[in-house]
């Protein structure tokens, strides 16, 4: 589905991610795992049409979109969900979600709205709240179902545990996984490189800008350097699983 050829971003002088490539087939969750720093939103960014390219170029259903726009991106299907939520906060939640079909017909708008609402009933208790007054968690489902209002073929996942206590990052990757199962395709950039691989069926590791390592996502979760700088003491009983 997505075909990344030699991806070099630059702010500046300073090259933020450099001679990056990999692949996402359709149907699969692909995991970018790496500390901070290592260039793994910026890819997104790129992918997603942010930030320009340097170099490399980009294939999405093997069209080129290298020096696409962004709106042209999510129009083919590439939607982002970005790091931090970023909901509008001073917009009601339903305005959240109407922003998130903006190039979609109104009933269609209307349809979605209702299906996302079916989905995370929280945000239908919320609708008229203003994103800001909702708890993290609760931010991090609008951001996903605003996401999901453009009706993506490729979702972009950004860091969806980021700040969420334990019992919530393990909802939000219930949702992950249940986005999956319906045909959804995610590339997702996730610190929790444990969490991430879990769900993930081949994986990337970043580092300064470079991938460094790939794999099906049980060989990095049983790749010795791997869980001495990522995932920590994991027993591999437990990455079989």
């Amino acid at each position: 589905m997505l075909e990344v050829s030699g991806l070099t971003v630059s702010y500046g002088h300073i090259e933020a991610v450099r001679d990056v490539s990999f692949h996402v087939a359709e149907g699969t969750i692909v995991s970018l795992v790496g500390p901070n720093g290592a260039g793994k939103t910026t890819t997104l960014n790129a992918i997603s049409g942010v930030v320009p390219a340097a170099h490399g170029s980009m294939r999405f259903q093997g069209k080129d979109i290298t020096h696409a726009s962004a709106h042209r991106r999510v129009s083919e299907g590439i939607v982002q969900i970005p790091e931090g939520r970023l909901v509008l906060a001073n917009m009601t939640v339903r305005e959240n979600l109407e922003l998130g079909a903006y190039r979609r017909s109104a009933s269609e708008t209307r349809a979605t709205i209702a299906a996302m609402e079916e989905r995370f009933p929280i945000l239908a208790e919320r609708r008229k709240s203003l994103a800001g007054t909702l708890s993290g968690g609760e931010q991090q489902m609008l951001a996903i179902a605003r996401g999901l209002m453009a009706r993506p073929r490729l979702l972009l996942l950004d860091e969806p545990s980021l700040g969420l206590a334990p019992l919530l990052v393990q909802t939000i990757f219930d949702i992950i996984v249940e986005l999956h199962s319906q045909g959804l395709t995610i590339l997702l950039v996730e610190q929790n490189a444990h969490q991430a691989l879990m769900v993930s069926s081949y994986g990337y590791v970043m580092e300064s800008g470079k991938i460094v390592l790939e794999g099906s996502a049980q060989q990095l979760m049983a790749d010795q350097a791997v869980i001495d700088s990522y995932l920590g003491q994991v027993q591999p009983a437990e990455c079989a699983e």
